[in-house]
């Protein structure tokens, strides 16, 4: 098989799974082939160098110099070619055993657990991506932040931390944001210096370069595993079981539902719980910046928007997708975030005939969402009225969901109210559920899920599809003790502080097993 036949039958078999490829198959596509190939063919006639006793290595004695002529000499006699059709560990186990004879040859002043090192940095280099390679396959990390070649901060756990990771110099780092880029149809130059797209396995890139980024390369992955379920929201006390079984009842009624939190508040990963409980048989389509939902109904359409090309052409916007999505017969529609005046479009659909819709939004409160849905929605309507605005709203959005990221690094559903509609030229609404703070212990942040004592307005709808709701989910008393009636709030604080001991008992579980 030509040299071309073989990166082409190595590209064809992985666009055949690119759909369950991992991030670690990136550095095996087929272009990434093609450009270290390239590079091998037009360097020197390949040689040995343990084989000539004149090659000693009497340059400078630093890691980072012998790592750059190490890897320079991997790439002048290694055959890409004839290796083509291995795996990426068999590969990476090939390259090591050619590095062995490569040092044979040369006064390394390295020990043996340096250069196994040395060796596997420069795999990575060459099929990965580079020093982010062990980091990206943790699955306890779910952010990765990288600030120049010399700084990386990774979230774990719920807290960020900075680890060592770091890049030769900015050049090293812009040739891995190309590798991931490219992978996924991507460019980024001094031209287009910043870029957003999504992983192969999912994960959501983003990166600046300079001149943007003033201090090297800046880059942050948000990674996705495998879907959160329910039942893990709730045992990691991101919200109680009567909370979680309100919001699934009305999911179930097509009650237009917004997500609101700050970066990193969990809003996606509670939207896919959520879309979890649309009924099967619904035709859902989804709309995204970049693809993070992962819908488990059989009847789903992904949709991606597109930015535009070098020659500022080809853009999709979500306002596209979503006018396209009004005309494919959609039971519901999903819209990842709104941030400008698609807010106009969604609404809408929301208003006619697309009931039991999800969106997310960044805001602190409720409150400050329904204010930037007012400032969204004047942006795509700015001849129109606050009044006629708001009344839009109130019309379209029963349910707020506010979520916060808390300074000890938990997600917490800090509220839900409900839009009940007007009151002169305001829009109104009442909360059902809050979370209550009551103290912070050595860092930790304690406090109880309650009701606020009010019933919402929907409840009739509830009951329209057959769904009785229960009078835990509204009454204090019943919501903290089950079937217990209790006398007073102190005991409810007991019920709520053996609640507390039992998830830091949990949580220390957690960490010991994280250290």
């Amino acid at each position: 098989m030509g040299r071309r036949s073989r990166i082409d039958a190595v590209g064809a078999a992985l666009r055949s799974r690119r759909g369950r490829a991992s991030v670690k198959d990136i550095g095996q596509s087929a272009s990434h082939l093609a450009q270290v190939a390239k590079e091998s063919r037009t360097a020197r006639p390949k040689a040995s160098v343990a084989a000539e006793p004149g090659n000693i290595w009497d340059g400078p004695t630093t890691y980072v110099e012998q790592k750059k002529w190490l890897q320079e000499e991997l790439q002048k006699q290694f055959d890409f070619e004839a290796y083509g059709g291995l795996s990426k560990d068999e590969t990476g186990e090939v390259m090591k055993k050619q590095m062995h004879q490569i040092v044979d040859g040369a006064t390394f002043t390295l020990s043996r657990p340096e250069r196994e090192k040395m060796f596997q940095e420069i795999v990575d280099n060459l099929l990965g991506l580079g020093p982010l390679e062990p980091i990206i396959t943790d699955p306890k990390i779910t952010d990765i932040m990288i600030n120049g070649p010399d700084k990386c901060f990774v979230e774990k756990g719920g807290l960020l931390r900075e680890i060592d990771c770091k890049f030769d110099d900015d050049d090293h780092l812009l040739q891995v944001i190309r590798r991931i880029i490219s992978a996924v149809g991507r460019k980024v130059d001094e031209q287009n210096p910043m870029v957003d797209a999504r992983m192969l396995d999912g994960s959501r890139f983003n990166a600046i370069i300079r001149p943007c980024a003033l201090d090297g390369c800046a880059v942050s992955i948000r990674r996705f595993g495998t879907p959160i379920r329910p039942e893990q929201l709730v045992a990691w006390n991101a919200m109680p079981q009567q909370q979680m079984d309100f919001l699934a009842a009305c999911v179930r009624a097509k009650m237009n539902i917004i997500i609101s939190g700050g970066t990193g508040s969990g809003k996606t990963t509670l939207l896919n719980c959520l879309s979890g409980f649309v009924p099967d048989g619904e035709r859902i389509v989804t709309i995204e910046d970049s693809a993070e939902l992962q819908l488990q109904q059989d009847h789903v359409v992904r949709l991606e928007s597109r930015p535009p090309n070098a020659e500022g052409k080809g853009e999709v916007t979500l306002g596209d997708l979503l006018v396209h999505s009004l005309r494919m017969r959609a039971d519901r529609i999903i819209l990842g975030e709104i941030r400008g005046g698609e807010a106009v479009d969604m609404l809408q659909a929301m208003n006619s005939g697309n009931p039991g819709s999800m969106a997310t939004v960044h805001s602190n409160s409720p409150t400050d969402a329904i204010s930037r849905f007012e400032t969204m929605v004047s942006i795509g309507m700015p001849n129109m009225s606050t009044k006629f605005v708001r009344s839009i709203i109130s019309s379209a959005l029963d349910i707020i969901v506010q979520l916060n990221r808390l300074p000890d690094g938990s997600r917490r559903c800090t509220g839900i109210a409900e839009v009940t509609g007007m009151e002169g030229p305001f829009v109104t609404m009442q909360d059902i559920y809050q979370f209550n703070q009551t103290d912070t212990i050595d860092g930790v942040i304690h406090g109880y899920y309650a009701p606020c004592g009010r019933r919402p307005q929907m409840l009739s709808k509830l009951r329209k599809i057959g769904i009785e709701p229960k009078d835990e989910w509204f009454d204090f008393e019943l919501y903290v003790a089950g079937k217990q009636r209790l006398a007073n709030r102190e005991e409810a604080e007991r019920v709520a502080k053996e609640a507390r001991e039992a998830y830091e008992r949990k949580r220390a579980t957690e960490e010991a097993e994280t250290i």
